[in-house]
């Protein structure tokens, strides 16, 4: 594999998606489920209707006989074939019972569930999810940094670490992008499966890259022993044809059971599912065809400065 020939094409890809993650997440943001943000969900299910011949009411019909309770904004949201999900701020014992009286005046109305979490509690979920999501990356950062500590040329040690920690925020930034988006179109919620789904491509994306990056470690010292010269550029693509199988044949079978997951799963695990499944192929994609060209680039970008200072 040719880097040095075709190394900006490896780039275009991740940047136009980076930048259309970044300005779905600065356009629309993202939707905090209950368990982060605090508040209450609601999920009935309608065995008859008042009015009509529908399994459920209408939509509008939900909305307007709650709209006079005075209980602050609620989300409806159509559910199974018959049911609606309601998500508000946290209620009161009175607040809920005067909402599923409402519900229960367009007809025969069953509780399926009811989840309720305080702004406490959801603030301090929120704030962990955000430490864990730090300690990670400082992790993988020293990890990188010590099993690397022996590669100095021509690219320094510390560089890998740098190039990891890149790659890592691609990958988690186009699922973030994606659920920005989703937010917008259909309401989608970051919850703390969300934050689970995000540690679990963390960790499987910095396995593929590591998995490269040990190759081309591999490959320089046998170079270095044998007293051989190559272009690093040549190093790495050699690297990347040598572990390309397995990192896709990896990532293959995981996202395989993900698809499983996702179309014959419970409706509560579509969205977990669907983030590993944007995250492991935006990962793959990372591991074998932008950290390595990154470091290309980057000795590439160093041996000119070189060149230019010593004329």
């Amino acid at each position: 594999m040719d880097i040095s020939k075709n190394l900006k094409y490896f780039f275009i890809l991740p940047a136009a998606l980076s930048v259309l993650a970044l300005l779905a997440i600065g356009l629309w943001g993202l939707k905090p489920g209950i368990d982060l943000a605090g508040g209450s969900l609601l999920q009935v299910s309608y065995t008859s209707v008042a009015t009509g011949s529908g399994a459920r009411p209408d939509m509008s019909a939900v909305t307007g006989a709650i709209a006079h309770l005075g209980l602050g904004e609620i989300r409806v949201q159509p559910t199974g074939a018959n049911g609606y999900l309601l998500r508000q701020r946290d209620l009161s014992n009175t607040e809920k019972n005067t909402l599923e009286q409402a519900l229960g005046t367009l007809g025969t109305v069953h509780e399926d569930q009811f989840t309720s979490v305080g702004p406490i509690l959801g603030a301090e979920l929120l704030q962990k999810a955000w430490i864990a999501l730090f300690l990670v990356t400082l992790c993988i950062i020293l990890f990188i940094a010590f099993a690397f500590r022996h590669v100095s040329k021509p690219v320094e040690s510390w560089k890998y670490g740098v190039v990891a920690i890149v790659t890592l925020v691609h990958d988690v930034l186009i699922p973030t992008g994606l659920f920005a988006y989703l937010g917008h179109v259909r309401g989608a919620e970051v919850e703390s499966l969300f934050i689970v789904a995000l540690l679990t491509i963390l960790g499987i994306s910095i396995n593929d890259t590591i998995v490269v990056f040990d190759r081309i470690r591999e490959n320089l010292g046998i170079n270095q022993d044998r007293n051989r010269r190559e272009e690093f550029a040549s190093v790495v693509g050699r690297s990347i044809m040598q572990t390309l199988a397995r990192s896709i044949n990896t990532s293959l079978t995981v996202v395989i059971v993900l698809l499983a997951l996702f179309f014959v799963g419970p409706a509560s695990t579509h969205d977990f599912s669907l983030t590993l499944i944007v995250g492991m192929i935006a990962g793959t994609y990372s591991s074998i065809f932008l950290a390595a060209p990154l470091l290309v680039a980057w000795q590439q970008w160093t041996a000119k400065k070189v060149l230019a200072h010593n004329k």
